[in-house]
């Protein structure tokens, strides 16, 4: 079947071959043409089978451009996911004049909805509570609204939802098409769409498994202390253009996305602490590539619609199996594949097991990679880059020191080996060590005889103290009085500390002579600032740029 076959016009075909779609899936094909022919449906279909499409290609051409007021009403139950229909909205209606939608939820303020209201939106994307204290003061008249979608009903029920839900419904006109979009069937919802519903035809979209077949699922055995090491050699091995990391508090996020930020990744986070200006930028910014992970809480990250995740970590294991299946269908979408690693440890493995009840998919054990195999492994990358640049066309422009350093007795082999291991050291990042366990610091149980310390078994290891240290291995002292400063740009980008005073100068209120010591390294720098000024320093430098990079800077907490 073809999208012509289904009955949408002209302007929404040309949308959709500008976007590159070729046939319907299937929940398209189905509930479309239902949705045509007035009735209300329950549509049941899994994250990321183009559901979003499904309501919203009839939403566009039901719509009568000329009325200029509310006529589609869509509830989706996170800010992200409204923002993203909304999006999706444009996109597919961006042939058809006189069509306008508007996203309406908290976090953002009200007076700017309320203009775009006035300007006359007919299709409104919105979540329960923001629509709800909209139409309580009167700024949405529901009048006209002929067409209401539920999107993610489970969801917003789950969501404490319920109650600003049945008021809504209750309100909208009697006769108006109503449509339930859900991955799941459960009491809450039954009872929603038996009191609301008018006589609903279902169309379910059943897997074969609760998850996608395309996604490799493993498993590490992996401490606490540990994870921001396994996590780092795990990228560093396979890096991923994009991937997720899933923590299941914001404490978690905070401190995992600092300490990726530390090593020099490119990291952002997302939680329910994040300002909703923030967290769409953080969005876009992922979406276009411009940060490569995205660590986030459940919450924070459902439905996130973002093409080319390549992985999915869950950092800490969820306590509901189902939200294990809409974590990991954050990747392996549209058929292409995907690979979702799970970080566990002592009672997680009984979690692991109900997943894997629930999905019917066996999820391998794989071994956490030693320093030896990670350094190997970007060896290889290095190796196979040099010798592709070398098929290519080999720099001459060093050609006369190279013979210098013939003439003076060195071989070609040891000269290519020192710089192989120069620019493999450039090009490393600053991470932390684990050192193993002490017998005396081990609880009598846990001690094990003859255990080889690099098998890359972390379940009886723990990190050593971290301190910050100079070139000459010394401990690095932070001045009385003052306080030590993470800007996430470094030496790799050609930056040196001349440069990085400048920009606080210019920037901040620092100061003459009032920067403190400051240390290189590739990819980030500490600087010692007075202490008194700490926070309007780094207030102050967000949204700088240094060498035309945005960067992320504060305290640093690893001293």
């Amino acid at each position: 079947m073809t999208f012509t076959e289904l009955g949408l016009n002209e302007q929404l075909i040309k949308a959709i071959d500008a976007l590159g779609y070729e046939t319907p899936s299937k929940i398209q094909a189905l509930a479309i043409p239902k949705i045509f022919k007035g009735g209300d449906i329950i549509g049941l279909s899994a994250t990321g089978s183009g559901k979003t499409a499904a309501f919203t290609l009839p939403a566009l051409q039901m719509v009568d451009p000329k009325l200029k007021r509310p006529q589609v009403l869509i509830l989706s139950p996170t800010r992200e996911l409204c923002v993203q229909v909304c999006d999706e909205v444009q996109r597919l209606g961006k042939f058809m004049d006189g069509i306008k939608a508007i996203p309406l939820y908290g976090g953002a303020p009200i007076s700017r909805q309320i203009d775009g209201l006035k300007r006359g939106a007919q299709i409104i994307v919105g979540t329960p509570g923001r629509l709800f204290d909209h139409l309580k003061r009167k700024t949405l008249d529901p009048k006209q609204i002929q067409l209401c979608i539920l999107d993610e009903a489970d969801r917003m029920l789950d969501m404490g939802f319920r109650d600003e839900m049945e008021e809504l419904l209750s309100i909208l006109p009697p006769n108006l098409q109503t449509l339930f979009f859900s991955a799941t069937m459960n009491k809450a919802v039954e009872k929603l769409i038996k009191r609301f519903g008018n006589h609903p035809e279902e169309i379910s979209i059943e897997a074969k498994t609760k998850t996608v077949d395309s996604i490799d699922q493993c498993y590490y055995e992996v401490r606490n202390r540990s994870k921001i090491e396994v996590l780092s050699r795990l990228l560093d091995i396979e890096p991923p253009k994009l991937a997720v990391i899933f923590c299941n508090t914001k404490r978690s996020v905070d401190e995992c996305t600092e300490s990726l930020l530390a090593r020099g990744y490119s990291a952002d986070r997302l939680h329910g602490d994040i300002t909703q200006q923030l967290r769409e930028r953080v969005i876009q910014r992922f979406r276009s590539g411009k940060i490569e992970l995205l660590v986030a809480t459940d919450v924070a990250g459902r439905g996130l619609d973002i093409e080319n995740v390549e992985m999915v970590f869950n950092y800490d294991l969820p306590q509901d199996p189902e939200d294990y299946v809409h974590r990991i269908g954050r990747t392996g979408r549209a058929g292409r594949s995907g690979k979702a690693i799970n970080f566990v440890f002592g009672k997680d493995v009984y979690r692991l097991q109900a997943v894997e009840r629930y999905t019917r998919q066996k999820i391998r054990r794989e071994k956490v990679p030693s320093q030896e195999v990670v350094e190997g492994k970007r060896a290889d990358k290095l190796f196979e880059a040099l010798k592709t640049k070398l098929e290519e066309t080999p720099d001459k422009a060093f050609k006369e020191y190279i013979d210098r350093l013939l003439t003076t007795g060195h071989t070609a082999t040891d000269i290519a080996s020192t710089i192989f291991g120069m620019l493999r050291e450039s090009i490393g990042r600053e991470g932390e060590s684990i050192a193993e366990d002490t017998e005396q610091d081990m609880p009598p149980h846990q001690r094990r005889k003859g255990r080889n310390d690099r098998d890359g078994d972390f379940s009886e290891r723990r990190p050593r103290e971290r301190k910050s240290r100079n070139k000459d291995g010394q401990e690095a002292r932070v001045e009385k009085g003052m306080t030590q400063v993470f800007i996430g740009i470094g030496s790799k980008l050609g930056c040196r500390p001349g440069d990085v005073v400048g920009m606080l100068y210019r920037e901040t209120s620092v100061g003459d002579k009032n920067v403190g010591r400051i240390r290189m390294f590739p990819k980030h720098c500490l600087v010692q600032v007075p202490e008194e000024k700490t926070d309007k320093i780094i207030s102050e430098l967000k949204g700088a740029k240094l060498r035309g990079k945005s960067f992320p800077v504060y305290v640093d907490r690893d001293l």
